[in-house]
């Protein structure tokens, strides 16, 4: 039994060892920015994924238009005013992330009348599915 104690305190202290080693200065943790549930990815035997950078300048606007599959953004500078139909305007803000649900029209805006806006967007899709579908 003293063999079995023996290990157990020796696991023990490596893993407090570990623990102390993961908090060293210069060891990186990431910092979870944005976690949200969704419904709609795609579920073929291939998935692209991109990442795409977008700049507004004061003023601009997408065009009206919809997503196949979720699409999040995250937003580097500025802020973002996202529409959704049926919804209240909702915006994000430097440092933010938000998630655009498939198959709702939608449209975003820098309101800004002076500062720049600058956001990168993620999605996974089947290879080849367009961005967005705009609506006419």
């Amino acid at each position: 039994m003293s063999g079995w104690r023996s290990f157990c305190l020796a696991f023990a202290v490596l893993l407090i060892s570990l623990t102390a080693i993961a908090q060293e200065q210069g060891v990186i943790k990431p910092q979870l920015l944005f976690s949200e549930i969704v419904q709609g990815m795609p579920k073929g035997e291939r998935q692209e994924v991109r990442i795409l950078m977008a700049s507004f300048q004061p003023h601009d606007k997408t065009m009206f238009h919809t997503h196949r599959f979720p699409v999040t953004l995250y937003v580097l500078e500025g802020a973002f005013t996202l529409e959704i139909e049926g919804r209240e305007p909702v915006t994000v803000r430097a440092g933010q992330a938000k998630m655009m649900p498939p198959h709702v029209k939608m449209t975003g805006y820098n309101r800004s009348s002076t500062d720049p806006l600058r956001l990168v967007v993620f999605y996974v899709s089947d290879p080849g599915t367009p961005f967005l579908d705009p609506i006419h």
